[in-house]
């Protein structure tokens, strides 16, 4: 049977540790460090998760400001909010919420956001850094967060055989750059892929991230291997469920993420990390 990674437990360390080092910021430099959140329109998700971003904030020392913007703002209204942030020295990080309503350039907004306040890490500067292994970016948040879960089971991952299922800007391609730099052998799986089982039947440590319920069955992965689900979907019953069939593959891994309570927490807790990172670069 594996063991159930806890991703809440392993994220109220980190915070517990951040918390410590956000109270050595705010004496030494006479502030808190400052987030400022944007959430466009009134999807209930990203209320939830631009909730939980404002909880950690206040758990860990960091002053907070959320900007709520209906869905009819303009496009430029929201662009000249980012260039104000940016511009704003008492702001440290700027996190625009994403998805965005359709009718929003999310691509155009994310592009204005200073790099140095990109505490998601998606702008093509903070993107290079991380392929130029450059410690000096700022890092996504969900690979970062990826990365310590598989650190927290003791696994060195020199050698390991890496299978990441899903391509996206956000988690799959910055992931497998986090797997290489711990020496990983990686192999990056999509919806174009054929045969997508002889891959993960390989894998040690398998990442999915595609948005698809119960994608992953048990007779898809490698015995003893490290599984992280990403995914967060609703099953039939409407209860959250992940892009792994965690009850069929459990008995199966050494280590698993459950969802939810594996990776969402860690993402909170690695923004923490980020907005402490960019407040120390912004003194």
């Amino acid at each position: 049977m594996g063991k159930i990674i806890d991703g809440k437990a392993i994220a109220s360390a980190w915070q517990e540790k951040l918390k410590e080092q956000f109270a050595y910021f705010a004496i030494t430099v006479g502030r808190k460090p400052k987030l400022a959140v944007i959430m466009v329109g009134e999807d209930p998700a990203s209320a939830i998760y631009v909730r939980n971003k404002i909880r950690a904030c206040e758990a860990v020392g960091v002053t907070s400001e959320a900007y709520k913007l209906a869905d009819s703002v303009e496009q430029s209204y929201l662009e000249d909010l980012v260039k104000k942030l940016n511009n704003d020295r008492a702001v440290d990080g700027i996190l625009v919420q994403l998805p965005l309503p359709p009718a929003f350039n999310a691509k155009k907004i994310i592009t204005l956001i200073d790099p140095k306040k990109d505490v998601d890490g998606f702008s093509a500067k903070n993107l290079g850094s991380l392929l130029l292994d450059d410690k000096k970016g700022l890092y996504s948040c969900t690979p970062l967060g990826i990365i310590q879960l598989i650190l927290s089971t003791g696994t060195d991952l020199t050698g390991k055989h890496a299978v990441v299922v899903g391509r996206s800007n956000e988690v799959g391609k910055p992931v497998a750059l986090m797997l290489l730099q711990h020496n990983a052998t990686v192999t990056i799986c999509h919806s174009k892929t054929k045969d997508l089982a002889s891959f993960t039947r390989e894998a040690d440590v398998l990442v999915v991230a595609v948005g698809q319920k119960k994608l992953i069955t048990a007779d898809m992965v490698k015995e003893g291997a490290i599984v992280i689900d990403v995914g967060i979907n609703r099953d039939e019953n409407g209860k959250l469920c992940g892009d792994v069939d965690f009850e069929a593959v459990l008995p199966k891994a050494s280590f698993i993420t459950p969802v939810p309570g594996g990776v969402g927490p860690m993402t909170i807790a690695m923004l923490m990390a980020n907005t402490l990172k960019a407040a120390k670069g912004n003194v």
